[in-house]
């Protein structure tokens, strides 16, 4: 595999700023260029849209990509958007499902992912660790 693209869901622009207790204080953005000298040898792409449409086009566009694998924050979309899961199941790109918070030590309404099942793994409560951790699963894979 050689290329990853990560997209991060609603309010996923606010990490550094938002709920620090929970999500940490590092800003998506500068742990984004840690990864980019974890993984030197891979192009990783980098998307957040507030908008659930933006993220399923971007599914889209490079879900159907042979080299390509997908590590997804939908964040709250997760629970509640069966168009996501849809476009999950729709494309031929592993996808990782990602989520910063342990959700299921939160409420119970976070329980439940709708995208999980048409994903190879899901990774929860590990930080932002978990994104790193879903690219090394990602790459091993191919």
């Amino acid at each position: 595999m050689e290329e990853i693209c990560i997209i991060n869901g609603p309010n996923l622009n606010l990490l550094g700023k938002r709920q620090p207790e929970i999500y940490g204080s590092l800003s998506f953005d500068k742990f984004f260029d840690q990864l980019e000298k974890i993984f030197p040898d891979n192009k990783i792409h980098f998307f957040q849209s507030n908008s659930e449409g933006s993220i399923i086009d971007r599914i889209h566009e490079f879900g159907f990509s042979e080299n390509t694998g997908l590590v997804l924050n939908a964040a709250g979309y997760s629970h509640t958007s069966v168009a996501i899961a849809d476009a999950v199941a729709a494309v031929n790109s592993p996808v990782v499902e990602v989520h910063i918070s342990n959700v299921f030590a939160r409420e119970d309404f976070r329980h439940k992912s709708l995208i999980a099942p048409n994903c190879v793994a899901t990774l929860s409560g590990m930080g932002l660790y978990g994104y790193q951790a879903a690219i090394n699963f990602l790459l091993q894979r191919s």
